[in-house]
């Protein structure tokens, strides 16, 4: 697995500006969305093109446009869909699956309780968000879904990771045959007691939505 911890000034200020506990939802989710478009950008570098000619006004120009079948985009329910719109605004044309997943929080161990997406997913490049990899319940058990149902090129898109984190991911992914990327805003220090990521921004979905009672 590929690791790439992107390093720009633009996303060190509004990450931090995330972690700040003062941060109002809103702002957050505007902040959410705003560095998920930047990290897009980094992790679509290898999306699948072909080539094309277009008619300028002046003459034909060569050029390039997405490859069919158009890549899919899997928010993990309920805090990966705070990044959804970010990813679109680079990939408006992407189709979007959803994976419904909770952690237990005795077992720390992901568990899927609906998903949306097409039979088969075979040759297709897919993109998995969610905000937090800390105990990687959530992403490896959706990347080992995905890759059941076909899919050959798996990019995960998190706001922060931990180091615990990336060392279980790698180990869960040895061998799964398909090449697996984490593009990432930063590498925490690592994980508390409670399996949250330190320093952390906290719960991204309680402070996206606020506490769901």
């Amino acid at each position: 697995m590929q690791v790439h911890v992107v390093d720009h000034p633009l996303i060190s200020h509004k990450l931090t500006m995330l972690r700040d506990e003062a941060t109002d939802s809103p702002t957050f989710r505007r902040l959410v969305d705003e560095l998920v478009t930047l990290l897009t950008y980094e992790a679509t570098r290898d999306v699948r093109v072909e080539p094309v000619e277009v008619q300028t006004p002046v003459a034909l120009a060569a050029g390039v446009h997405l490859t069919d079948p158009r890549p899919l985009v899997v928010p993990i329910l309920r805090a990966g869909l705070g990044m959804l719109e970010g990813m679109q605004r680079l990939l408006p044309t992407a189709e979007v699956g959803f994976l419904g997943m909770m952690r237990n929080e005795e077992t720390l161990e992901a568990v899927t309780y609906a998903e949306r997406l097409p039979d088969d997913l075979t040759g297709r490049q897919c993109y998995v968000l969610d905000p937090m990899l800390a105990t990687v319940g959530s992403i490896a058990a959706a990347i080992h879904f995905l890759v059941k149902r076909g899919a050959n090129d798996i990019t995960a898109i998190t706001l922060l990771a931990a180091p615990e984190g990336v060392a279980r991911i790698e180990s869960e992914l040895a061998g799964i045959g398909v090449p697996v990327t984490l593009v990432t805003a930063a590498l925490d220090e690592g994980l508390n007691e409670l399996g949250y990521i330190v320093p952390g921004l906290g719960d991204a979905g309680d402070r996206l939505y606020g506490v769901v009672d």
